[in-house]
């Protein structure tokens, strides 16, 4: 009796191997990529702080301006000039000096007043998405306790407004346009060179040639003329979104080649004539049948190419010609801290490139994980 119900037991786990779906092995082989997970969770992180509730995770509010203009970052003490332990940090007030050697107005720590820093502390109010109000913020100085209290923990800018702020806001528009444009550019890709395998002849020979024009033209004297094609008054959100176009259309002939060729194997496959023989129209077959097949690899190809569209928008802004002030991206923060008096003099303007690296890892990480998850019955 033992025997025979190990021998189920056996034949039932066989059973239930056998059984597994492809996406439970897909699962199962990312889990085991702890690089993956990791890039994972940062770009979960990153886009529920900047995307989602950049308000919250700021210390104030984009539209906040003060004095200290290119202020230095302040120093998170627990320890005070008397050598006292504090169990809550602080900062230190700033005071104006003026450097006589280099005439110019710096900032320095005044000992005598300090501003204890508290988490989900209450400040300016603001709306969560421009509906709910509130005045919670993650982290900064309490004012009801200390209504002249500040923290700039990562300095100010040249209009005085607090630079780890401007990088969450940032954060927002520079991961939106990666996400919008990457889908954008799969639709495109994905559409047009399913039709260009599909059904070949004359629709393959257009849509293959506008890739080749595409992928042979210079993106910077194509940004450039399609920069100078922005009216002056258009509103930032359109200049937004016409740039994100912008960026999906020259970036979809890559992605549409690979999905041609995936669609010439897998049109002749036993389940597509089994499709055609059953009637099915042709629409049917491409969008039903062959598509789904090519998921796999479109799904690799998005998560390693969303940061060329981060890395494009940056780079468009750092030259002057994508998003511009009073929008707050991560280019704009570039172009404004990449200038060389901002690097002598302040810079701190230069730490918005710590997110815009760590997003384009993250993103890495996660792809090449999804790469070899999605092949489960690879050798790696």
């Amino acid at each position: 009796m033992a025997a025979k119900k190990k021998d189920s037991d056996i034949e039932g786990g066989q059973k239930k191997q056998v059984s597994q779906s492809y996406w439970s092995l897909v699962w199962w082989k990312f889990k085991k990529s702890k690089v993956a997970i990791i890039g994972g969770i940062i770009l979960v992180v990153f886009y529920f702080s900047f995307v989602l509730f950049p308000e919250f995770f700021a210390s104030y509010t984009k539209e906040n301006r003060t004095d200290f203009t290119e202020a230095p970052p302040q120093k998170i003490h627990f320890i005070d000039q008397q050598g006292k332990f504090h169990l809550r940090p602080f900062v230190y007030a700033l005071e104006k000096k003026i450097d006589q050697k280099i005439r110019k107005r710096t900032w320095v720590e005044n000992p005598e007043v300090a501003f204890d820093l508290y988490f989900f502390t209450k400040g300016e109010p603001y709306k969560i998405w421009g509906m709910i109000p509130w005045d919670r913020h993650l982290f900064g100085v309490n004012l009801e306790a200390s209504p002249d209290g500040y923290a700039f923990v990562v300095g100010t800018d040249s209009q005085g407004r607090d630079y780890y702020s401007l990088i969450v806001y940032g954060g927002r528009l520079s991961l939106m346009i990666g996400l919008i444009g990457q889908i954008l550019t799969l639709v495109l890709g994905s559409v047009l060179g399913a039709i260009s395998g599909f059904y070949g002849g004359t629709p393959d020979v257009v849509i293959q040639r506008l890739t080749e024009y595409l992928a042979a033209f210079p993106d910077i004297p194509l940004f450039m003329a399609l920069a100078a094609a922005i009216p002056k008054y258009w509103s930032p959100i359109a200049v937004y979104f016409y740039l994100t176009l912008v960026l999906a259309l020259v970036r979809w002939g890559g992605l549409a080649r690979q999905v041609r060729g995936m669609i010439l194997s897998l049109r002749e496959r036993e389940y597509v004539l089994a499709a055609k023989s059953a009637g099915a129209s042709n629409n049917r077959i491409m969008f039903r049948h062959l598509l789904p097949g090519t998921m796999s690899h479109v799904t690799v190809i998005a998560t390693l190419s969303i940061p060329g569209m981060i890395l494009a928008e940056t780079a468009l802004s750092w030259l002057g010609l994508g998003l511009r002030p009073p929008l707050i991206s991560w280019g704009v923060l570039l172009y404004e801290g990449g200038t060389v008096y901002a690097i002598r003099f302040a810079p701190w303007l230069l730490t918005v490139v710590i997110p815009i690296i760590v997003t384009v890892m993250a993103f890495n990480m996660l792809g090449d994980g999804l790469r070899d998850a999605l092949d489960p019955y690879g050798g790696r």
